[in-house]
C-alpha cells in the first residue's frame, strides 16, 4: 500500500523548492512524461525483469499486455517506487526518482492485486480513512466516490459482505482518491461484472482525458483492445513490442502467448 503524507496532495504544487525531506518539491512539468530506463529485477537467481525501456507520457493508457508470469506486476511495482531496479532507473520528466524521495507517492495511485482494504470495516469506513491520510476533505470526496463505484445502497455494510466485484470497485475509488497523476492498474477488472467493466474503462478514459499518465497491466486482450492508447508486449521479463494500439494487436499478442 502506497503510504502518503498528511498534507493534502494536488494535481499542481507550487513552483520548485524544498519538500519536507529537504528534497526539490516536485511540479507539474515532472509529470508530463514517465520513462523506465534500462530497467532488470533480479530475485535471487530469477530474472524478473530485463533491461526494459519504455516511456508513457500525459494523456496515454499503456496495456502492459502478456501471459502469467512475464513480469508485468513487477513492473507495475517499479514504476510504483515499491520495488527496486536491480538496474537502471524509473525517470519523471528529466528527473530520476531517486531525486524526487517519498513526496512521489502522493502523486501515485495503484491498485494492485492485494486491494488493500479492511473487510470489516464498511466501504465508507475504509474509502473516510484512507482520505485522511491523505488529509482531503472526507465528507465530499468519499460520498463523491461511494457514487462512482455505484454503491451508495450498500455504504454502510461491511466490506466482508461484497462480492469481489465490489470490492474491486471500492479499491479503485480507494486507489484514486488524491487524483494522482500517475494510475497503475494490475488487472483492474478482476471479478468485475459487464457493466462494472464499462464503468472502470470509462473511467480510465476519464484520467487519460485529464492529463493522468495511466499504465494498465493485463492478460485479457478482450479487455483491452479499444481501451488502450498504446500497448507494451511482455514476455519472460523483456520488452518484446512497444507500439500504439491498431487492427494488428491481436495477432501479435496471440503470436506472443504462443512463444510464451
Amino acid at each position: 500500500m502506497l503510504r502518503a503524507a498528511s498534507s493534502a496532495p494536488t494535481l499542481r504544487v507550487p513552483p520548485r523548492g524544498l519538500a519536507s525531506s529537504g528534497r526539490p518539491e516536485l511540479v507539474s512539468g515532472d509529470f508530463d512524461s514517465v520513462s523506465v530506463v534500462g530497467v532488470s529485477r533480479h530475485f535471487g537467481r530469477r530474472r524478473a525483469l530485463s533491461t526494459i525501456s519504455l516511456t508513457a507520457r500525459s494523456g496515454e493508457i499503456v496495456g502492459l499486455l502478456g501471459p502469467n508470469g512475464a513480469g508485468k506486476s513487477t513492473l507495475i511495482g517499479v514504476l510504483a517506487t515499491l520495488v527496486a531496479p536491480s538496474s537502471g532507473e524509473v525517470r519523471y520528466g528529466d528527473r530520476p526518482v531517486r531525486e524526487l524521495g517519498p513526496e512521489l507517492r502522493r502523486h501515485i495511485g495503484l491498485l494492485a492485486h492485494e486491494l488493500h482494504l479492511y473487510p470489516e470495516l464498511s466501504a465508507r469506513q475504509n474509502l473516510t480513512f484512507f482520505a485522511g491520510l491523505y488529509g482531503l476533505d472526507r465528507q465530499e470526496i468519499v460520498d463523491r466516490a461511494l457514487e462512482r463505484a455505484g454503491i451508495v445502497d450498500r455504504a454502510d455494510d461491511p466490506l466482508s459482505n461484497f462480492s469481489r466485484g465490489m470490492r474491486q470497485r471500492v479499491a479503485l475509488e480507494r486507489a484514486l482518491l488524491h487524483r494522482p497523476r500517475l494510475v497503475l492498474f494490475d488487472e483492474p477488472f478482476t471479478g468485475l461484472d459487464d457493466q462494472a467493466v464499462g464503468l472502470v474503462a470509462d473511467r480510465l478514459r476519464v484520467l487519460a482525458a485529464d492529463g493522468c499518465i495511466v499504465f494498465m497491466a493485463t492478460h485479457d486482450l478482450d479487455l483491452a483492445d479499444g481501451l488502450v492508447t498504446r500497448v507494451a508486449l511482455v514476455r519472460n521479463g523483456k520488452l518484446v513490442s512497444d507500439e500504439p494500439a491498431d487492427a494488428g494487436l491481436r495477432a501479435r499478442y496471440r503470436e506472443l502467448v504462443r512463444q510464451a
